[in-house]
Formats: structure tokens, sequence, C-alpha cells
């Protein structure tokens, strides 16, 4: 079983930064894909970045390409989320999502969909002011 926990979501102004965290409980976090998401109110949940269990891989949503930055300590079990030039419209709950087979075959090419990963976060809230 793993446990999620996002922290550092808050209220900032447009053209502001936050950095998200998210801990992992377990032993094998280094072989986890990770992943980020967000729900706003009244619409779907969708992607926004996924780091490779190896880090040497990421990808990010269109939306946030440029702007978003995502990485991880192995370490300390952590992976982080750095949101720099935000805009109002990256108003949401941010969930972080990890794939635990992710040295063991599961595919990196689906990291953009939901359906990879097996364990989620309760998420944390940016709220973005114009």
């Amino acid at each position: 079983q793993v446990q999620l926990v996002e922290s550092g979501g808050g209220l900032v102004q447009a053209g502001g930064s936050l950095r998200l965290s998210c801990a992992a409980s377990g032993r094998t976090f280094s072989s986890y894909d990770m992943g980020w998401f967000r729900q706003a109110p009244g619409k779907e949940r969708e992607f926004v970045a996924a780091i490779h269990w190896a880090g040497g891989s990421t990808t990010y949503a269109d939306s946030v390409k440029g702007r978003f930055t995502i990485s991880r300590d192995n370490a300390k079990s952590t992976v982080y989320l750095q949101m720099n030039s935000l805009k109002p419209e990256d108003t949401a709950a941010y969930h972080c999502a990890a794939d635990s087979r992710g040295a063991y075959g599961s595919s990196w090419y689906t990291a953009t969909m939901m359906g990879k990963y097996d364990y989620w976060g309760q998420g944390t809230q940016v709220t973005v002011s114009s």
C-alpha cells in the first residue's frame, strides 16, 4: 500500500509561484512513475506533469509547459511541482499519483492517462487570484 500526501498549496496572485510537494510512503519510491493532475470545480481531472521512475524523462501538458517543472528526490520519497507564472486558470485541486509498477514494465507512454496510476493523494488546493 502506498500513501501519498500533498502539501504546498495556497492562495497566490497571478504571476506568482508555488512549489507543491508529494511525500510517498513505502520503500520502493524510486521504482514509481509519478504524476500530477488537477481538477477545477465542475471540470474533469486533467493531466499536468509526470516524471519517469528513473528520472530521465518528464512530460507536461501544453497548458503548463515552460511554466511548471516536475522533479523528484528519491532519498526523501518526494515528488515536487514547481509552478511559476501562475494564471487564474491554474486554480484547481492538485493531486499527485503513483504508478507502483513503473520499473516493472508499466508503459511510460500512457503517463498522461489517469488509468496508469494505481495510487492517488487527497489533493492540495491552489488558488490564483487575478
